[in-house]
């Protein structure tokens, strides 16, 4: 009578499991194929040879523009040692070399403006000499192994990214925990449950002991 009893409660608790399990699962499928196959590339990164292409742009900033530019003295202040661009020289970057500066920091001097454009799978920098006006743009691409390598350990992909990766690890966690009290519930039936467990919690621990110094 007491096993029938548990025996409703049992059912709810499995199917609960169940539907958390599979909601996890599907939302982070992508994440999990992705993140393994880069976990392979990683692994592998020696082996994998990247091909970079490097391409570069000119430009040279309007007489306007350029007055504006001059009037900023980095030397005034210390805090505009890192001011992003101003808006019209900006707008006028994304206009005549379709480079998007945003609002990043740049490095001001009184020769030059330098602007850092790291990105997944390639690094890029512009350029502006105050005193000529002249504009230089130049881009490195590393290839598409590089970007997903680069989308796995988080490198300068942005907030939202940021974001993404914080909720596919939870989403991860509850795959795995609800994974194992389902387990936990079927073991009585399968006996083999926990030795294989220990041996997946065995195998990776001995060898970070053995083999990692």
């Amino acid at each position: 009578m007491e096993a029938r009893a548990h025996n409703p409660r049992r059912a709810y608790w499995l199917k609960t499991l169940h539907k958390w399990h599979w909601i996890s699962s599907a939302l982070c499928l992508l994440g999990m194929l992705l993140f393994a196959v880069t976990g392979f590339t990683l692994n592998h990164a020696s082996q994998i040879e990247a091909k970079p292409s490097v391409s570069a742009r000119t430009a040279q900033l309007p007489s306007a523009l350029r007055e504006e530019l001059a009037k900023i003295n980095a030397d005034d202040d210390s805090d505009k040692a890192t001011d992003p661009l101003p808006p019209s020289i900006r707008d006028w970057i994304d206009a005549s070399l379709h480079v998007q500066v945003g609002v990043r920091a740049a490095e001001w001097s009184p020769e030059e403006v330098y602007v850092a454009l790291p990105r997944p799978g390639g690094d890029a920098w512009l350029r502006i000499d105050r005193a000529s006006g002249k504009v230089e743009y130049e881009l490195t691409d590393r290839g598409w192994i590089s970007y997903l390598n680069d989308l796995h350990k988080g490198r300068n992909t942005g907030t939202a990214w940021s974001w993404f990766i914080d909720l596919f690890a939870l989403s991860c966690l509850v795959f795995a925990l609800t994974g194992l009290f389902i387990l936990k519930m079927h073991a009585t039936n399968r006996p083999s449950t926990w030795p294989v467990v220990g041996l997946g919690v065995l195998i990776p621990l001995l060898l970070a002991i053995l083999f990692i110094h």
